[in-house]
């Protein structure tokens, strides 16, 4: 079937700032060299090679729930992380907080100050996640547990220095210093931004390990996406070093088994560019260089498509 009227979150592109996909090669010479001109390389398809990802993260809430992730610029403590808020009619307050990778999550209360009740989550790569003003935590402080992406660690509130519900997020490298452009769903939110994300968070089943800025590569930034249905989501990305974009799609289902995905660019005005056949993870990338440019893009799993008007001409 066609997707026509998909759940799509959008940003101006003139706003895409480089997104940084650090993956370690193991691949053999040659595959090491086409992962780092093209992106991620996913193992189990078409495209051969194979990469150990970096820590990947979800929202941090349930499957399906959509939320504002706001990157204040300028007086917002630390510079840099996000405030999740209320989207149309779902309210954030009491939403349940998951973790949004795995590691081992540590609990702790400063009661009406700073972060009030919070969890630190540190993943496997040293890499670590922060989570406060929550109303509820799982544990008592003090504690400790091992979560998988998806456990629950609490609810939204207002504790500490907080003054209306939300949820505190940072994401921070293994020195502790955080990350100003953090990702989440494969959706960049750089300082000044605030987008509207949807969560894939415990949806059930094997999540896709691939993002879509690992695929394209450094510099590139998600700007605009589509749903396919329930069988995958395309993604257009944008170097604003470069003036190049980008258009992958991620499949949800049949993962790691080769099947029909499809994901294609056509700059206004130029030939259309496709990468289609049996893939296990993803199609693409597809990179065209279009500054100033409207585009035309969207990719296909399966029987379900999504293709875009020209659009995104800035």
């Amino acid at each position: 079937m066609t997707v026509t009227s998909p759940i799509r979150r959008r940003s101006p592109r003139r706003w895409a700032l480089a997104a940084l996909a650090a993956f370690a090669l193991v691949a053999s010479p040659a595959a090491a060299s086409a992962a780092v001109a093209g992106g991620a390389v996913q193992t189990g398809a078409v495209h051969d090679g194979a990469v150990v990802l970096a820590t990947s993260h979800k929202s941090p809430f349930s499957c399906g729930k959509t939320f504002y992730a706001n990157n204040w610029s300028g007086g917002h403590s630390p510079n840099g992380s996000i405030d999740w808020q209320t989207y149309g009619g779902d309210a954030v307050n009491g939403e349940t907080v998951r973790a949004t990778a795995g590691g081992t999550a540590t609990f702790d209360d400063e009661g009406g100050t700073s972060y009030g009740k919070w969890v630190q989550v540190v993943h496997g790569d040293g890499t670590r996640t922060r989570y406060a003003h929550l109303a509820t935590m799982v544990r008592n402080p003090g504690q400790t547990m091992s979560v998988s992406q998806g456990t629950v660690i609490g609810t939204v509130g207002s504790t500490g220095g907080s003054q209306a519900p939300h949820l505190h997020y940072e994401q921070r490298n293994s020195s502790g210093v955080v990350d100003t452009s953090p990702t989440v769903d494969g959706v960049t939110v750089s300082v000044g931004q605030k987008k509207a994300v949807t969560s894939t968070n415990n949806c059930g089943g094997s999540s896709n390990p691939y993002t879509p800025a690992e695929v394209c590569g450094s510099g590139f930034a998600v700007i605009d996406q589509a749903a396919l249905g329930s069988v995958g989501r395309t993604y257009l990305l944008y170097n604003s070093g470069n003036g190049n974009n980008c258009v992958v799609t991620l499949k949800s289902t049949n993962l790691g088994t080769p099947s029909a995905v499809s994901a294609f660019l056509e700059p206004q005005g130029a030939s259309r560019t496709t990468d289609s056949g049996s893939f296990g993870y993803y199609a693409g990338p597809v990179k065209r260089s279009a500054p100033g440019i409207c585009v035309k893009w969207g990719g296909s799993v399966g029987s379900t498509s999504y293709t875009s008007p020209f659009e995104h001409c800035g």
